[in-house]
Order: structure tokens, then sequence, then C-alpha cells
């Protein structure tokens, strides 16, 4: 990434204590390397090791690889992790992604060699451990969910989404339902929902909130018909609004023989007190890598098991983990199921992330679980409450695990934009929370503190967004220039990501040595 210009600017003290922030940028090893410092320690080859490889296909030149010391390379991504924020290290208040602390004995149970080392495609003879724990994991979620069926498969929410909507066009097509075509998405749903429609055949018909951020009714009665196929609610939304008309609008999607799709990921906020399948809904995937224990981030991993109502378990992917009269597991055999929509991901999905759920669930029960969500709601409504006097608050009347606010006070009289205050978060030692979604929102903060964090923390947190506030009446340059005291200043994010420099140049010139 290119860095923007720097604005100098003088740095005022954090009013609030800084957690523990990564070092400073290291060379690359490219940079470090010496010649002859990393070699006469490894067995030479043998003289005759390249007789068997083609002359043409030999490089002509050694490969020009780093040569170092083994604690320089060491120490090098020691460093390097330094830098990655991390859910051990801080706070992250990333609204929509339930980006909450995992507990260790649940990395410890997956890596339990009966479950990390057996081979996907080991007889169930040998696999019965991880066959019992997948079956009772599937008898786990039914009970959350309220759902009659359910499969493990699919790898992330996203592929969930996909599944379920592929089995409501299977459903739709069993029937000779073919006129079914449009899949009606709410404006505050997550952004996969109208790609996965899309993905699945189906043109995808936006409906808007009402002024409560609920689904505007009358514009959802306007557009449902005998073509829409299906409804995706996500539920509590992306405003951190639980959906209270939800049986009306289960009523009417019913009404026009339309099925309804509830995105479960933001499970985390209803748990024990909200089952979907008791409600009404068809189908619906749960993000295990969010509400139930999983490392989440950088792209994985991650788990979307689909729950399904009784009318549309004969679509679930295959094989399911099913148990015979004699006690045994097993998974379902080939053809067993012939309805079924066939497999969406390798093998049984993440297997890893089943074990720390199925952990995570043991360990909390029914009544940790409800205690789970009712954490997460407390601890969202608390820290609403308290930025309430310097930030827009969209939306009256109290939030479920996340809520929307706005700068739109602070811009106004200002010109400080949510861009700006969250890379100044940075120079409080905070990754800043979600921006800028939902769309519906202008200048957004989608905020989301989980039920691990404590109320210190929450107010550390608290009185950085207020201090924010402050500066950008008092020294608005602060914030606008900011950060000022990561390891790299404000990036060109948008060059970055359409330009990206994916290898290593030495640099020349003007750009040694390499700014910080």
């Amino acid at each position: 990434m290119t860095d923007a210009p720097v604005v100098e600017v003088a740095v005022a003290e954090p009013s609030v204590p800084r957690p523990m922030f990564g070092a400073a940028l290291q060379p690359t090893l490219a940079e470090l390397s010496r010649p002859g410092r990393g070699g006469g320690k490894v067995a030479h080859p043998p003289a005759d090791a390249l007789d068997g490889v083609p002359a043409s296909a030999r490089r002509a030149s050694p490969l020009a690889l780093p040569e170092l010391s083994e604690p320089e390379v060491v120490r090098h991504f020691v460093n390097l992790s330094h830098l990655n924020y991390s859910v051990d290290g801080g706070f992250y208040p990333l609204g929509s992604c339930t980006m909450k602390f995992n507990p260790k004995i649940n990395e410890w149970a997956a890596r339990l060699p009966g479950f990390a080392a057996l081979h996907p495609l080991a007889p169930d003879e040998l696999a019965q451990g991880t066959l019992e724990l997948l079956y009772e994991l599937q008898d786990a979620l039914l009970a959350i969910s309220g759902m009659s069926s359910v499969t493990l498969q699919p790898a992330a929410g996203a592929q969930g989404e996909l599944t379920g909507i592929l089995m409501i066009r299977a459903y739709h097509q069993a029937r000779g339902d073919t006129a079914r075509t449009e899949v009606i998405v709410p404006d505050t749903s997550h952004g996969t929902n109208p790609a996965t429609a899309s993905m699945a055949g189906f043109r995808t018909v936006t409906v808007p909130s009402a002024p409560d951020g609920g689904v505007d009714l009358d514009a959802l009665r306007a557009v449902l018909g005998p073509q829409t196929a299906a409804v995706m609610l996500t539920n509590p939304s992306t405003l951190g609004l639980f959906e209270r008309r939800i049986i009306e609008l289960l009523d009417a999607v019913h009404g026009v023989g339309a099925l309804a799709y509830m995105d479960g990921a933001n499970m985390n906020a209803v748990l024990g007190r909200f089952r979907p399948g008791a409600a009404g809904f068809d189908v619906m995937h749960l993000n295990l890598h969010k509400t139930f224990s999983t490392p989440h981030g950088g792209g994985g991993p991650g788990a979307g098991p689909v729950a399904c109502a009784a009318h549309l378990a004969a679509y679930l992917p295959s094989p399911l983990v099913v148990r015979d009269g004699d006690g045994g597991y097993r998974l379902e055999r080939t053809g067993e199921r012939p309805t079924s929509i066939g497999r969406v991901r390798a093998y049984q999905g993440n297997v890893g992330v089943l074990v720390r759920a199925y952990a995570y669930i043991r360990a909390h029960g029914a009544s940790g679980l409800c205690e789970v969500s009712e954490d997460a709601v407390l601890a969202a409504n608390y820290l609403r409450a308290r930025i309430g006097e310097a930030y827009a608050l969209p939306y009256g009347g109290p939030c479920k695990h996340e809520f929307v606010a706005s700068d739109q006070p602070i811009r106004q009289a200002t010109g400080v934009r949510t861009l700006d205050i969250a890379k100044r978060l940075i120079d409080y030692g905070f990754h800043p929370p979600t921006i800028y979604f939902p769309l519906i929102v202008d200048e957004c903060l989608l905020i989301e503190p989980t039920e691990t964090e404590s109320v210190e923390t929450i107010d550390t947190f608290a009185e950085a967004m207020l201090a924010i506030a402050r500066e950008a009446h008092d020294h608005p340059e602060l914030v606008t220039s900011a950060p000022t005291t990561a390891p790299v200043r404000r990036l060109d994010e948008a060059t970055a990501a359409r330009h990206p420099e994916l290898r290593w140049r030495p640099m020349i010139g003007a750009e040694t040595p390499c700014p910080t």
C-alpha cells in the first residue's frame, strides 16, 4: 500500500488509557539478509541430485532466497505478529461480526488427536467418536433453533444462505411451482442475502424499512405474490433491532405460498429467548464462528449449519450424520435421500469449528446460553447510552446485541466524518467498529461490544469515543489526520484494493529507507 501525504500536527495525549499496541514496522527478510549467513549448517545435496531433472527445467542461477540465522527469522515473524490486532490482545467492537473472546479450552478440544488427526475419509467404524459428537451437535442446534432437521456441512454463513435458498428452490420445483422467480430482501439484511438470491437464479426485490427500523409491512405486502419464492430476513437486523412485527410478516409470506429464510448471524442476541423454527421460519443458518466460539477473522475458519422445518428436510445436503437402531453412528449412504440438493462442501464441513461449537454449547448449557445473550444485550445498551450524548442514535428505544450510531452532530459542526473517527480510535489503541454499514444509515458506526468484555473495557472505549468527539470540536486536525501513533499513517485503501502490490521489490531512490 502507498501512504497518503503526511499531515504534521501536534498530537494530544489520549485522555484514556491506551491498550498495548504493536511495535513499529520491521525490515523485510530480504533487507535483513546477509550473504552466507544462512548456509553451511544444512547437509549438501549429492553431486548427482539434479541428474534426473532435464537441463531445460533447471535454474540458470540459484534461487535468491534471504539468508538469515534462525533467531533472526523467528524474531522477524514474532515482531510481525505483534503488528496484528487480535481478540486476545484487544477489544473488537465490530458490529455484525460478533468478534468475541473465545475460551481456550475449546481450542484444546479441537486439537485433541482423535478429532484433529482423523482422516476425513475414515470409515464410519473408525470415526464413532467424531460422528457421535456431530450427531449431538445436530441435536443441540435443533433445540436452539426450534427446527426439525439440520446439516453441519456449509463452511460459512454465506454458504449456508446459498444452501437454504437452493433447498427452497428445490421445494418449489418439486411441487411444480416454477413461476416463483423472486426473493424479497429487506434493506436491513446482510449484504450477502441479495447475492445469494442472485447466485441461485432468483431476481432480488428490496423492501424498505419503516421509521422504527423494522420491515415496512405495507411495502412487503405490495411486492408479495405468486412470483415470490422466499423472503430473507436478518433477525435481529443489522440495525441491532428485533423485528417486532415478526408474526404478521411471516403470516404475509406464507399467505402467498412463499417460504421464510432467516439469516441467523445475529443469534448471539437471542439464545434461549427466540427459536426461529417455533416462530414460523422455514429454514435458517447459524454462524458457529460468531455465536458458538471460533477464532473469527482473516477469512475463516467458519461454519454455517443450516436448519429447516420438516417440509424441507428432504432437500438438505447429504450426507447427514444419522444414528442406527443399534446405537452406532454413520453418514448417510449414497442415494439414501435422493431428493437432497447434494453436497455443498467436501467431507463434513469444518469439523474443528464444529468441535469448538460443541464444547462451547456443552460448557454453557441452556441457562448459560441464555445468559450469553442477556449479557450481550446489556453490554450493547450500556455502551449505547454512554456515547449517546455525543453521537446521534437514529433509532430510539433499546437495541439487541449491537447498535447504530451516527457522526451527524459532529460532522455538521466540524466536518469530521465517520472514517476520521474510526482512524482516530486506532491512536487510542482500539480496533474501529464497523463503519458505513448498514447502507441505509448515512455515515454510520455499527458497534457490537459482545458479552465477553468487562465493564471497565467498555467504559474505556466509551471514554475514547467521547474524547474523539471533543477533539473533533476543539482540534479537528487531530481527527482528520489520524492515525498518528500507529506503525503507518492513513493508507490509500482504494488504490491498495484496486492496484495491489503482490510481491516484494527493493526500494530505490527517494523510496529508501522505507517510510514509517
